[in-house]
């Protein structure tokens, strides 16, 4: 059974920081790639971050680069991102999810039960 948890939402003023963390059970995290997407009311979901589990290659969207850090823990099965510098475009529902980690993009599983539950960020200017 497959169960991804997440934590770690919130409400920030501009420029100040969140992290989310994502707990994974029932998949193999050594073999996958995991990541975060974003969805905003009106807006396409957005592939935000991922990370290549047993190599460590990241992957981040060019608006969150050198604002947004990817980290997983191995022996705690949990991903974490690390947001700093919030802007009031970064306000969505964040999800984890399993998908494809290319150099250049990030697609999660259309499979939604693949998905964590999703943590709402809003970030007031």
């Amino acid at each position: 059974q497959v169960q991804l948890v997440e934590s770690g939402g919130g409400s920030v003023q501009e420029g100040g920081s969140l992290r989310l963390a994502c707990t994974i059970s029932g998949v193999k995290v050594y073999d996958a790639c995991l990541g975060w997407f974003r969805q905003a009311p009106g807006k396409e979901r957005e592939g935000v971050s991922c990370i290549t589990w047993n190599s460590g290659v990241t992957y981040y969207t060019d608006s969150v680069k050198g604002r947004f850090t990817i980290t997983r823990d191995n022996a705690k099965s949990t991903l974490y991102l690390q947001m700093d510098s919030l802007k009031p475009e970064d306000t969505a529902m964040y999800y984890c999810a399993p998908g494809r980690c290319y150099y250049n993009q990030y697609d999660p599983t259309d499979d939604v039960g693949f998905w964590s539950q999703g943590t709402k960020v809003t970030v007031s200017s």
